[in-house]
């Protein structure tokens, strides 16, 4: 057993990791199975041409075996209770540190991978992320993608502006940019019972340093410090076109030049590029063009006046080794996964699965400089590295590094979820920019709503 970074010795699972090895008689088992989220037909095809070549050289076949994410925690459940786990699963943030405690998941397991593959080698936020008290993490790193700022590089460029890594600095490009209805300066999410909103806001308090959890559970919100994410969204909206808007409609815009910032998801970049044909951009008359592309600069972390510091959130995927699963053959599957396999593991998804690992003991760099190079896009493909600048990735990947969501560091993700979940946040934010209330009261009724959830 390795001694974990803080030099103590992991205190968690230890009898089912005990149960495992003495089972499997110290010996890798001739096949493992492997759960995934990414049942897609061709993201399946790319994880089943990865177990084959493992196979190829271990000589230990992986069943791949689709889960529907939204079944995923039901699952995994049913199977710890009949002793039917698979060995390994691929699966999201919000499950590391709860299947840690719940048993279904083997910390010192994911701590040797780690460890093996080398600590130096991971953004220090995804570790962070799915780091346990006790020392050690709760599951493996694969990939994660964090939430960016959008934004007319050209425009900031030709105005003189700073590009808005900050409250201050998108205000500015707001009062300079925003000229409608020819070009507005922001397209804000304001359909409070959309997804996007909560995952906008929980960003736009992330930056802030603004969270409804601590340690504890719920704490009340400071009242100077969401008033100024109060001030800067109801800025954000009032940059914006009226009515009830989204991801589809802030995509719209920008794609047809009539937004200089939108918040996204990185799976716009191929679509940006004018490499898929449901979502073209139509700056100009080609469809296909990547002008689009060429034109726009991205921000993944940015800072509030409270929090010089910044924040990036992020949708962080991990390996997690189960507790009574084969721990030998799922450890050389995970570690040949994130090593000679980890360019064929990224290439599932580049445009949205950036490098958690970014090089390896031989080259820093390597996986990035991989991952940059494979192709993305639908109906027309393209390397990233053709299509942006190298300082453009190096911002895009180097976002992991700061990687947070509300409650991961005090252990109260699943709180943080729920709180999110309910929209509380996006009505009452919606309620404030529509005038219902002022920002004493509307932190107040945030305080109020919030604390009942549990």
């Amino acid at each position: 057993m390795r001694d974990l970074p803080n030099g103590r010795r992991p205190t968690f699972v230890l009898v089912a990791g005990m149960l495992g090895a003495l089972a499997s008689g110290g010996a890798t088992a001739d096949s493992i199975r492997f759960w995934t989220t990414e049942e897609q037909p061709e993201r399946l095809a790319k994880q089943q041409e990865l177990a084959a070549a493992f196979e190829e050289q271990s000589g230990t076949a992986v069943e791949v075996i689709p889960i529907t994410e939204s079944d995923l925690g039901t699952r995994a459940t049913a199977a710890f209770a009949a002793a039917d786990l698979p060995d390994v699963i691929y699966h999201p943030l919000q499950y590391a540190l709860p299947w840690i405690e719940a048993g279904i998941l083997d910390g010192e397991a994911a701590t040797e991978a780690i460890e093996t593959l080398g600590i130096e080698t991971f953004s220090g936020g995804v570790l962070e992320l799915a780091a346990l008290e006790e020392g050690g993490w709760a599951a493996v790193p694969v990939d994660g993608w964090t939430q960016m700022i959008i934004y007319r590089a050209d425009l900031f460029e030709e105005a003189g502006l700073e590009p808005p890594n900050s409250y201050e600095n998108v205000t500015a490009a707001l009062e300079a940019l925003h000229d409608p209805p020819e070009m507005y300066g922001f397209v804000a999410a304001t359909k409070v019972d959309e997804s996007f909103m909560s995952q906008v806001l929980e960003h736009v308090f992330l930056a802030n340093g603004v969270s409804p959890v601590g340690e504890g559970g719920a704490v009340e919100l400071d009242e100077q410090a969401t008033t100024e994410v109060l001030d800067f969204y109801k800025a954000l909206v009032e940059a914006s076109p009226s009515g009830e808007l989204f991801w589809e409609q802030s995509r719209e815009l920008y794609f047809a030049g009539k937004a200089a910032m939108i918040i996204w998801s990185p799976f716009i970049l191929d679509e940006l590029a004018g490499l898929r044909d449901d979502a073209p951009p139509t700056i100009n008359d080609d469809p296909t063009s990547s002008e689009l592309a060429s034109r726009t600069g991205v921000v993944t972390s940015f800072s509030g006046p409270s929090n010089p510091e910044g924040a990036a959130w992020a949708d962080v995927r991990y390996f997690g080794i189960t507790a009574d699963g084969d721990i030998g053959a799922a450890l050389e599957f995970v570690e040949y996964s994130m090593s000679e396999g980890y360019t064929q593991t990224l290439s599932i998804a580049p445009e949205g699965k950036f490098p958690v690992r970014q090089g390896d003991g031989d080259d820093a760099e390597a996986f990035v400089e991989a991952w940059a190079g494979l192709p993305v896009g639908v109906d027309r493909q393209a390397a990233l590295s053709d299509l942006y600048p190298q300082e453009m990735i190096d911002r895009i990947v180097g976002g992991l590094d700061v990687a947070e969501r509300w409650g991961v560091k005090d252990g109260q993700l699943a709180l943080a979820s729920k709180m999110v979940n309910s929209q509380v946040v996006n009505r009452l934010v919606r309620e404030y920019v529509d005038g219902r209330r002022d920002a004493a009261e509307t932190v107040a009724a945030m305080n109020e709503e919030l604390a009942k959830i549990e």
